[in-house]
């Protein structure tokens, strides 16, 4: 069959990522690492762990490398006593608290006592892009509404606010303990967290949360008031936002004015918040102690040595491989027609920011500086819990549970991931189909998804939002290439998919064939049963039908072993509240903390990053480029040069301990003033997601006097400038 010449890329694309071995696993270290994983038994472990040190205080906070993620119910008051000798009071905390916001996966914060919010311009991408009218490109353009008459509603946009937490691990420990298995347990504890979600929400009127901290060492309920009708204030220039592109992300020095600004309205008026952040018109200096109030949203330093060998050989190269194809085709249809460019600009810029943080979360852990850091932490730990006869006898075992499972599923990982097919909406759907029409063929007493699992699949099914078929099926004649060259072409899995097949013939004959894109045949073949299900020869239906028990198979055996990680994670963590206590701040769970660091500069091939850029910086590097994309500038910042003082300083770095969900957090000062808006960390802090170190982590934030430089001098929004100053 003659190939388009779109296909034809498509598989030019799959031979080159074959060729750089993007999907095939990691080879191991090249020596044999110094300290293994922990054996399976205890009384092994307690040699292997002999004569390393036990530690405590600051020096355990720094060789564990768990990095500086304080919550706000358990604040580190002691250790920020100890290292900056600063002792937040609790309504300095409570303060920071209340002004700091969580939004979608970024963080936001109150900036004035009128409800303005500041965040970063790229977490507003999809609000800038719900409120541009027909016409016009407010992300190319830029926005300044200039009076509240003018604020435009940002659809789906919301904002939460921490107003209360309460510890409720007795409650979710206490429902798992009749549990016989490790699934059960698993269970027992979903069950009981969901119930006292909806408990919550009942009686309070407030969004509830189950936090786990610790892998389970403690469940925390978290309640929030949200805010749902936010609009949309001041936005600049994308080019502005994130000048330099995607070369220049996680890099430093930057020149970036990452920030946007909204407001909260509650029944038609400016929310009047209880508590927001004063501005600092001057910022931090050099070495000057600062403060972050962010939802960082997920780190693994609490993770094993195994754990985190599974992630380097097995499960980061595949997630790798997938982002890859996923931004290829995208850009490569993107290329193919304009309009098509503007719906998928915001999908390509999220998928390059993964692509990087997957590039460098990988990077960290081929370091082996960072693992033999890992192992080292490790030893210690283990050492303190083998030291104690109850600890051990309670303990000492989970260690090598973990390294066993996670062998397990290194070996699943593979098959499991070439055959999981949740990127295809189309097919996603009609697996729904096939689920749920054959679920339904049972009584009720003996079905397998709940009523509200149910009522979630049928409501995807009759979702009609459009299916991009032009991009579901370059990806999915991808994917059956890489499948069957990964798995084999003998592989049951493969041959159920292809049926015989080529893999762009496969895919464009599912594609081409199938009615299942229109959700009105979607409901229609739903409603039919499960008999004409089972009978129907819709390709979609077909495929499904073919490859859904051995995916099935694979789910069941990955929950099962899974489930046994998580009660052997939640030993651990109960071991490490028996040596330290809360003294180690617990892995990020995009929730509210606090991250302490300092202004500082970092070396930096063979020299030192400066601690701050300038506008002279910016026009400098534009210019170095000769103005080409991405270091070109808006044309209003070309004109208005000459009126800004290039002093001002731009960007920053500071040893905040930040990663993904920090986007858009405020950085304080001790007076609780904003110095700054953090928009992205260097490369070196990307694996900090395993294990974080102050010496070359750096948080990279938007500097408070740069903001104001640029409203009043390049988008004349002073009256915008007077509020946040609190001058108006």
């Amino acid at each position: 069959m003659k190939r388009s010449a779109g296909a034809w890329t498509v598989l030019t694309w799959v031979l080159a990522l074959s060729a750089f071995g993007c999907s095939s696993t990691r080879a191991p270290e090249t020596a044999p690492p110094a300290t293994p994983d922990a054996p399976a038994e205890a009384d092994e472990v307690t040699a292997w762990v002999a004569d390393s040190p036990v530690l405590s205080g600051v020096e355990a906070v720094e060789a564990a490398g768990l990095g500086k993620m304080w919550t706000f119910d358990k604040p580190p008051i002691a250790y920020l006593q100890e290292r900056y000798g600063f002792t937040p009071s609790p309504e300095w905390l409570e303060r920071v608290r209340l002004a700091s916001l969580r939004s979608g996966g970024c963080t936001a914060s109150f900036v004035s006592s009128d409800g303005l919010v500041m965040t970063n311009h790229h977490c507003a991408r999809d609000c800038i892009a719900g409120v541009t009218p027909a016409g016009s490109d407010y992300m190319e353009d830029g926005f300044y509404a200039g009076s509240r008459e003018n604020e435009p509603r940002c659809p789906g946009f919301f904002l939460d606010q921490l107003i209360e937490m309460e510890d409720v691990t007795a409650r979710v420990d206490a429902a798992s303990r009749a549990a016989v298995t490790e699934e059960d347990a698993a269970r027992l504890r979903n069950e009981e967290t969901n119930r006292i979600d909806e408990e919550c929400e009942a009686s309070s009127g407030y969004r509830c949360q189950i936090v786990s901290l610790y892998h389970g060492g403690i469940y925390s309920l978290y309640k929030f008031k949200r805010y749902t009708d936010v609009r949309l204030v001041f936005a600049p220039e994308h080019q502005a936002a994130a000048f330099g592109g995607d070369p220049d992300n996680f890099t430093y020095p930057r020149h970036d004015l990452d920030v946007t600004f909204m407001r909260a309205y509650e029944g038609g008026q400016p929310v009047q918040p209880e508590r927001y952040f004063q501005w600092s018109d001057s910022g931090a200096a050099d070495g000057e102690v600062v403060f972050v109030t962010g939802n960082p949203g997920t780190t693994l330093r609490l993770s094993t040595v195994a754990q985190l060998r599974h992630m380097r050989d097995a499960s980061y190269p595949r997630i790798l491989e997938s982002l890859e194809q996923r931004l290829l085709v995208r850009r490569e249809l993107a290329a193919e027609d304009e309009s098509r460019a503007v719906r998928y600009r915001n999908a390509i810029f999220g998928l390059e920011n993964s692509l990087k943080a997957y590039t460098g979360f990988l990077g960290g852990l081929e370091d082996p500086d960072l693992m033999a850091a890992k192992r080292s932490w490790e030893r210690s730990f283990l050492a303190a819990v083998m030291a104690e006869p109850e600890l051990k006898s309670e303990y000492g075992n989970a260690w090598g549970e973990i390294a066993r499972v996670n062998s397990q599923l290194t070996e699943l990982d593979a098959e499991r991931r070439y055959t999981e097919i949740g990127y295809w909406r189309l097919l996603a759907r009609a697996r729904d189909i096939v689920r749920l029409t054959a679920d339904l063929a049972n009584p009720a007493a003996e079905r397998e998804y709940s009523e509200d699992t149910l009522a979630v699949m049928r409501r995807r099914i009759s979702n009609p939002a459009p299916i991009d078929v032009a991009y579901e099926e370059r990806l999915l004649a991808v994917r059956l290439m890489r499948a069957r060259e990964v798995l084999g072409a003998d592989h049951a899995w493969v041959q159920a998919a292809l049926q015989g097949s080529e893999p762009l013939d496969a895919a464009r004959a599912l594609y081409s064939g199938t009615s299942l894109t229109d959700a009105q045949a979607r409901q229609a073949l739903l409603a039919s049963g499960a008999a004409a299900v089972a009978a129907s020869e819709d390709p979609a239906i077909v495929f499904v039908r073919a490859i859904d028990a051995r995916a099935r198979e694979l789910q069941q055996r990955t929950t099962e072993l899974e489930a046994i990680e998580s009660v052997n994670e939640e030993k651990v963590a109960d071991a490490l509240f028996a040596v330290y206590g809360t003294a180690l701040p617990p892995d990020a769970t995009f929730t509210l903390r606090l991250q302490d660091g300092v202004v500082a500069g970092y070396p930096y091939n063979g020299t030192r990053a400066p601690h701050k850029t300038t506008l002279y910086g910016l026009y400098d590097r534009a210019e170095a480029f000769d103005y080409m994309a991405p270091w070109h500038l808006p044309q209003r910042w070309m004109e208005r040069k000459d009126a800004l003082d290039l002093s001002t300083p731009v960007n920053f770095v500071s040893t905040n301990d930040i990663v993904g969900g920090n986007s858009g957090s405020p950085l304080i000062n001790r007076e609780a003033e904003i110095v700054g808006l953090a928009f992205d960390g260097n490369i070196e802090s990307l694996p900090g997601r395993f294990r974080y170190s102050d010496e070359v982590n750096r948080c990279v934030s938007v500097h408070s006097m740069y903001i104001i430089e640029a409203l009043r001098k390049i988008y004349d929004a002073d009256d915008l400038a007077d509020e946040i100053l609190g001058t108006n």
